[in-house]
């Protein structure tokens, strides 16, 4: 899939938590019967191929911490030059990913190709709206959300921060039987680019354009109008002193020449 990205002239290519390692409960039953060496080849394999495509790749995948410390749940970043340029850990683990599986992250990572910013999140995190929000505060102008998932809500929840907050927003899950969730290219107005269709292997192909005129009421208006909005400035400057505004257990009053 790396090399049909790269063919349909790609930049980054973007695939789903767990991607390489398997995800645990699923694939992994234990931690004691993981061949970390073998999946330590296949990440460099992926590397070394990101390079002789070059081609940014974002995947999913277990990363190992030292005994008897449990593994973070992690997207790794590898830049076009095949070089590991950032993990990120997610952070919001699950009730039972954080009392059986995982050690939690700590931080949110962005990372920038060709002047465009980008931020990841993993499954559950897509419920915590505040995630979301801090990215947007980055600057970031597209999320990259990794799922083992088929819950068609994420789909919702995905549209919604991509429409609350004005970026685009990547959505990739694994191909399972009987998937009720499709992966997809969500625009910054919060309407499917692109999705996949069935529950086979797909590549879904979008494209990163801030001088689509679809997109300027969402980019040029909403997102700095709603940025100004959320520092308070705007309001701060217009509260006004009046007691009819404290108090805030009456009606309001009619004067008798109607003010």
């Amino acid at each position: 899939m790396m090399s049909e990205a790269e063919a349909a002239g790609c930049r980054l290519v973007h695939f789903p938590e767990g991607a390489v390692s398997g995800y645990v409960k699923s694939q992994i039953a234990d931690w004691a019967g993981v061949d970390w060496s073998a999946l330590r080849e296949e990440l460099d394999a992926v590397a070394v191929h990101a390079a002789r495509l070059e081609l940014w790749t974002v995947l999913g995948c277990n990363h190992r911490l030292t005994p008897p410390n449990r593994p973070h749940n992690s997207l790794y970043v590898i830049s076009d030059k095949g070089t590991l340029v950032g993990r990120y850990g997610k952070r919001l683990c699950s009730h039972t990913e954080l009392n059986a599986w995982y050690a939690p992250g700590a931080e949110s990572l962005v990372f920038d190709i060709d002047g465009v910013r980008f931020g990841l999140a993993l499954c559950i995190e897509v419920q915590f709206p505040e995630l979301f929000l801090d990215y947007a505060k980055q600057g970031v102008d597209c999320m990259r959300f990794s799922a083992y998932s088929d819950t068609p809500m994420y789909g919702m929840l995905a549209r919604a921060h991509a429409a609350m907050n004005n970026f685009w927003f990547s959505l990739s899950i694994p191909a399972l039987p009987g998937n009720r969730l499709s992966a997809c290219l969500i625009g910054p107005d919060g309407h499917v680019l692109a999705k996949a269709e069935g529950n086979g292997d797909a590549l879904i192909i979008g494209k990163i354009d801030r001088s689509n005129p679809q997109f300027d009421i969402a980019l040029e208006k909403a997102r700095p109008w709603r940025a100004a909005a959320r520092s308070g400035e705007i309001y701060a400057e217009r509260r006004v002193t009046d007691p009819r505004s404290d108090d805030r257990i009456s009606f309001f009053r009619v004067h008798p020449t109607g003010m």
